[in-house]
């Protein structure tokens, strides 16, 4: 297995604990990293067709986990952002009548 391949391995791996421990800094960093070893293996030479295609079809799917967990959590906090809002407009209307 060519380096490049290894590192991709070792960045899916390393997105996935981070992904799991819910550390953005760190999947952040971990993206552009996954950036530059696709762009290494890519400009390599010939390698095996099919070992790029089944490093890259891991790496899609932790990638589809990431989607679906930061929707997930953008969901979550446009609720939270929703009940502070109606909160706000309670306390409004309770300090208008009280």
């Amino acid at each position: 297995m060519s380096h490049a391949l290894q590192r991709i391995d070792d960045t899916r791996e390393a997105l996935i604990s981070a992904l799991s421990d819910r550390d953005w800094d760190a999947i952040g960093k971990l993206d552009e990293t996954c950036r530059v070893c696709i762009d290494e293996v890519l400009s390599e030479a010939p390698v095996d067709e099919n070992a790029v295609r089944e490093k890259l079809e891991s790496l899609l799917v932790v990638y589809q986990k990431l989607i679906q967990v930061t929707t997930g959590e953008r969901q979550s906090i446009v609720d939270e952002m929703s009940q502070i809002t109606q909160a706000k407009s309670a306390a409004k209307v309770y300090h208008l009548f009280g």
